[in-house]
């Protein structure tokens, strides 16, 4: 069993922040989660300044896995998008995130360029090709721990059936796990989560097309994995907006001291005293 699916096993639902730089993986280890989940939207917005429209490159999710792995001690899945090309380029891309660290990965049948599972004008491409992308992930795995998450957009494009049969037959694949994106009602969580085979993954996006319910809620329906994968960047959006609007009206942040981390704090989430006591036994 993969440490990913160990820590599913054990916890029974796990609910999941998305997190998008060494900051916010650091803080969501600090906080108590036994993993955390690259969010490829937040990644393209943080690293390009663009949204999640297959804009963001092979290269530059692995390079901020590869930071983001070696931050935490938590192990880290990373959304991989389509893989970015065909299975060749799907081989090569396990084998990057393996090598940069990654616990695992999830893959979707999206034609690329691909984009965010809530956003109008996707694309899938076949069946059969998208179980190939998947094998050559299971491939290039070989036996090393590595989890698969083999997530399709064919619900909103071809209906549950479709959408059941991808998972269904990439789990056959290989797949650890299985992921229908943006069901958009109660009625097809309970569907998903009593015909697509488990651990199954539900995604929470604020304002997206799927419902917000609890961890509760979704594991009586069936979901293990569930992914909140834009809270972190969308409220450290606001604050950061909030915060400087009231630089740029007033001049000063006085006034708004209860809403920041202290400078004492934030040194202890980054580790300013540890690297203190290194400096002193290297005689710096």
């Amino acid at each position: 069993m993969t440490t990913v699916g160990r820590i599913l096993d054990e916890a029974g639902t796990l609910a999941l922040p998305g997190v998008f730089d060494t900051l916010s993986a650091r803080i969501a280890e600090r906080t108590g989660f036994p993993m955390g989940f690259i969010s490829g939207y937040s990644v393209a917005a943080t690293t390009i300044g663009e949204p999640d429209m297959g804009l963001l490159t092979q290269t530059e999710i692995v390079d901020r896995a590869r930071q983001i792995c070696g931050s935490v001690q938590i192990p880290i899945l990373v959304d991989a998008d389509t893989g970015y090309g065909n299975p060749l380029n799907v081989y090569r891309t396990v084998n990057a995130l393996i090598a940069a660290g990654a616990a695992g990965c999830f893959l979707e049948d999206q034609v690329w360029p691909k984009r965010c599972g809530h956003m109008r004008g996707k694309q899938i491409i076949a069946r059969d090709e998208y179980i190939h992308k998947i094998r050559a992930a299971v491939e290039a795995r070989g036996d090393r721990d590595f989890f698969i998450v083999a997530r399709t957009d064919a619900l909103a494009l071809e209906g549950m059936d479709e959408a059941i049969a991808r998972v269904t037959a990439a789990r056959e694949a290989g797949a650890n796990a299985s992921f229908v994106e943006a069901p958009e009602s109660h009625d097809a969580l309970v569907a998903i989560g009593q015909r697509s085979p488990a651990p199954n993954v539900a995604n929470m996006i604020e304002g997206g097309k799927t419902p917000v319910l609890s961890k509760q809620e979704l594991s009586d329906l069936g979901f293990q994995l569930i992914l909140y994968p834009l809270c972190g960047l969308y409220s450290a959006a606001r604050v950061m907006e909030q915060m400087y609007q009231k630089l740029a009206t007033d001049g000063t942040t006085s006034g708004e001291e209860q809403r920041l981390m202290t400078f004492s704090e934030f040194n202890d989430l980054i580790g300013v005293e540890e690297k203190y006591e290194m400096a002193k036994r290297f005689g710096i």
